[in-house]
């Protein structure tokens, strides 16, 4: 049921609690309890609010806060900075998954040992505030899913902006700017950056308009201002599945397990192209199959063969959970982010180029162009082109790319590394998307450069490139 009202209410009542000073006042970080469950967390972790402008040289801003958990080195090393972890999304949170992620063995291998982490959910989303979150819609990369759930979004943002809450404030650049101004308030003279998927873009903007104090970046799945979003997006997630369905190929089982897997699945996207599934009593759509599929090709590339021949069978269930499960992003974050940094660089109707004939790729593309009115029916301020520029740096830089990727193919990644001076480019063999998740071998990559950003990563634990990819068929 839709909650529109709900949340613009909620959205104003926290603000109201922030204030609305008469005067521009100088950033502040206020110490607060962790939310979450931090029980069987062995390290000291230290949470507060950082108190910025929303926008910043208005004296008549409202007062926001961007929520903070600093996470202390269990054996600090002396010279070494904080590194400051920035999400993905747009639209995501770095706190509502930070005690599980601190639990995890593969985490502990290269987080807060040797340097304090400091993790941030940006503004606009998480447990900061304003969370410009839209229940009652659903959104995913490749789009709002139905045109219900676009006009929700709009409606959602109309109420936010309606209340006060200035929409041209949500961004990477004022981000950036939010990661100097914390840098700031807890004195630290150096920092060290690591960012995952849009968090990417979001180092991007430091090193470009906030640059101050920056010592060395990691980039894991590199998303550069550069790349286009909608326009070649759906292409990008049908490579990505004719890779995997090409790496199954190569193994006997797999091969044997699931013959002809392009040929039939181009054929099933055919047919819910030509309209609504109805199954088992549920009905799908052609952007739910899509939305599954770049969703998929993301992170569970070991188990796609598998679902993917489920559905060529007649068993939804991979599809049928996904469309359960879409409600993960800010919504309202989500869109300001790409309403003033990709959207408008890209032409609505050149979101279909080249889909002509490709069954797979045209599934995203009714999704994607609803990304496109959204944008067109809101205000998010005056547009740079800077923002699509591709950066130019000397600070250090580590790019982590997947093989396997549908959203920051390595294509991407080697062409945005050209301007970035000195920098190492990793491309991992059989990895998806956030390739630190699962490599222990990549997250020594991290540690070591962060440990001194000069040397060459040391690469000896990578899988050749014509290492066979490993799949999971029960289930």
């Amino acid at each position: 049921m839709p909650r529109l009202s709900w949340i613009a209410a909620a959205g104003v009542l926290a603000l109201v609690g922030l204030g609305g000073a008469a005067h521009a006042a100088a950033p502040q970080f206020k110490s607060a309890a962790c939310v979450g469950d931090y029980k069987d967390v062995d390290l000291k972790v230290q949470c507060g609010n950082l108190i910025v402008d929303e926008t910043r040289g208005d004296p008549k801003s409202r007062r926001i806060s961007v929520a903070v958990a600093i996470v202390k080195a269990s054996a600090p090393k002396a010279g070494l900075p904080p590194v400051v972890y920035l999400h993905g999304g747009p639209g995501g949170s770095a706190l509502a998954s930070l005690p599980r992620m601190l639990k995890s063995k593969g985490s502990r291998e290269f987080v807060a040992i040797d340097q304090d982490w400091i993790f941030i959910d940006q503004r606009g989303g998480g447990q900061s505030n304003p969370n410009l979150d839209c229940p009652g819609t659903n959104l995913t990369d490749a789009g709002p899913p139905s045109q219900k759930d676009a006009d929700g979004i709009v409606a959602c943002l109309k109420a936010f902006q309606a209340k006060g809450v200035n929409l041209s404030r949500y961004n990477a650049v004022e981000v950036a700017k939010d990661v100097q101004d914390l840098r700031q308030v807890l004195k630290l003279p150096m920092i060290d950056l690591f960012g995952g998927s849009y968090g990417t873009r979001i180092e991007a903007a430091i090193q470009t308009h906030a640059a101050q104090g920056v010592r060395a970046v990691v980039q894991d799945s590199p998303w550069p201002p550069e790349a286009d979003w909608t326009v070649g997006g759906p292409a990008m997630v049908s490579s990505s599945i004719d890779i995997v369905m090409a790496k199954c190929a190569l193994v006997a089982e797999c091969a044997q397990r699931y013959p002809d897997l392009k040929v039939k699945l181009a054929a099933v996207a055919e047919r819910w192209l030509a309209g609504p599934q109805t199954i088992n009593g549920k009905t799908y759509t052609a952007d739910d199959l899509g939305g599954y599929l770049m969703d998929a090709s993301y992170f569970t590339a070991g188990v796609l063969p598998r679902d993917l021949w489920k559905i060529i069978q007649g068993d939804v269930s991979p599809v049928a959970e996904f469309v359960e499960s879409r409600d993960y992003y800010s919504e309202g974050q989500f869109m300001t982010h790409l309403c003033k940094e990709e959207i408008p660089f890209e032409a609505r109707a050149a979101v279909a180029d080249g889909t002509e004939k490709d069954p797979v790729a045209r599934l995203m593309v009714a999704s994607m162009q609803r990304i496109h009115d959204v944008c067109a029916a809101i205000d998010v301020g005056p547009i740079s082109k800077v923002e699509q520029a591709p950066v130019k740096t000397a600070i250090p830089t580590l790019f982590l790319a997947a093989e396997i990727d549908p959203g920051c193919p390595p294509e991407l990644t080697r062409a945005a590394s050209k301007g970035y001076q000195g920098s190492q480019v990793v491309i991992v063999t059989n990895a998806t998307h956030g390739v630190s998740r699962a490599s222990p071998c990549v997250r020594k990559m991290i540690r070591g450069f962060f440990q001194d950003p000069t040397k060459p990563v040391d690469r000896s634990c990578l899988p050749a490139a014509d290492t066979p990819m490993s799949f999971t068929y029960a289930g």
